[in-house]
């Protein structure tokens, strides 16, 4: 029997897809990440099902992994969900999926709602590329440099992040890619009370300290132009020096710079600091 793994919806019991329902009822295992919330499900959905339910998250999927691999080989049909979305997607899953491969176990996708796509559909911005970087970092040193990998990136980004580190997520991503740049907040999606906000990263940072925030978070941010991406640090300081030479002054410099490339000015003002740095290594 294959390896059955099918998104759950990500709030509304609506977009469960009719596969989905029909493999609750006939599955003989159940692999869940939380028991409780798929027996929610199963009640919303109005589903009866006589499959043995076990519980599979990130702290025993190791573990478990091994078990279920034993009920695929007795020809047991095994669903594997996550709480909601897609499973392996930032949720349990990908380990028994790469040991079901190995052991030569045939595997079956219900497709099904996707926070990711979801939230990039609904955020206006550029949708032909785009990068998934799972959940933002929890420390503030790793967030940081998390955000300095996004600098450049022209795809459009989707992450996840706590409500509780949001606030600090936001700032953090202010000081490293300017407060120009453009974000998508997505909460709590396809639930009742799911909000959508679009706004610079300035804005952002104003709004999340505004208010208290609850539920789970999608943040999609915008990718910076292709010309700013494609230009060098040697690049940007040259152009800044140009201007200069010309009589302008630096601060009018940096700022021209800016809106001709389309970057946060903090960048170019970086740049110019590590050039001086430099330049007084080599005197």
């Amino acid at each position: 029997m294959p390896l059955l793994i099918a998104a759950t919806p990500l709030g509304n019991p609506a977009d469960a897809s009719a596969r989905l329902i029909a493999a609750i009822a006939s599955a003989q295992i159940i692999a869940a990440e939380d028991s409780r919330r798929f027996h929610r499900l199963a009640s919303d959905l109005d589903v009866k099902f006589s499959a043995t339910i076990i519980s599979f998250f990130e702290g025993n999927e190791e573990e478990r992994t091994s078990e279920v691999l034993s009920l695929l080989k007795e020809g047991k049909e095994v669903l594997l969900i996550s709480d909601a979305g897609m499973p392996t997607i930032s949720d349990p899953g990908f380990k028994l999926i790469r040991a079901a491969i190995g052991e030569g176990i045939a595997l079956t996708v219900l497709p099904g709602p996707s926070a990711v796509t979801t939230a990039i559909a609904l955020s206006g911005f550029p949708t032909d590329r785009f990068a998934f970087e799972g959940f933002a970092p929890r420390t503030s040193g790793a967030r940081e440099k998390f955000y300095e990998t996004l600098r450049f990136e022209s795809r459009t980004t989707v992450f996840f992040e706590a409500p509780h580190r949001l606030v600090d997520s936001l700032a953090t991503a202010e000081k490293v890619l300017g407060s120009v740049r453009e974000i998508c907040i997505c909460r709590e999606l396809t639930k009742q009370y799911e909000e959508i906000v679009r706004m610079s990263l300035g804005a952002a940072v104003k709004w999340s300290q505004s208010k208290e925030i609850l539920g789970e978070i999608t943040i999609v941010l915008a990718g910076v132009a292709e010309i700013a991406q494609a230009k060098s640090e040697a690049e940007i300081v040259a152009r800044v020096k140009s201007l200069e030479s010309v009589g302008m002054e630096r601060k009018a410099a940096i700022s021209a710079v800016a809106d001709e490339l389309g970057i946060p000015k903090r960048l170019i003002f970086d740049a110019m600091v590590a050039a001086k740095s430099t330049e007084s290594d080599l005197n």
